[in-house]
């Protein structure tokens, strides 16, 4: 007699989850700052983050994500004319 094994569906990740997993230590690095930043913004919720048993990993998209996020475009002259200046 064989056993069939039932396979659950793989469940979908989002976006942001996929890819790399990268360690606080990792991240930190990747942003030039201490551990103590990237443990403070997953405390703070302001960087997707994932749970591996008891470990956190950062997904390398969210990473990225976060540096987007936070891009600021240097002033031109066209964005003077606009009046959009800081």
């Amino acid at each position: 007699m064989t056993r069939k094994i039932r396979q659950s569906p793989a469940p979908i990740l989002p976006e942001l989850a996929q890819g790399r997993l990268l360690t606080v230590e990792q991240a930190a690095e990747r942003l030039n700052t201490s551990a103590r930043f990237p443990r403070r913004l997953i405390a703070e919720r302001r960087i997707a983050f994932v749970h591996v048993g008891r470990n956190v990993r950062i997904p390398e998209a969210a990473l990225e994500a976060f540096i987007a996020a936070g891009l600021v475009e240097p002033i031109t002259p066209a964005t003077l004319r606009k009046g959009r200046a800081a």
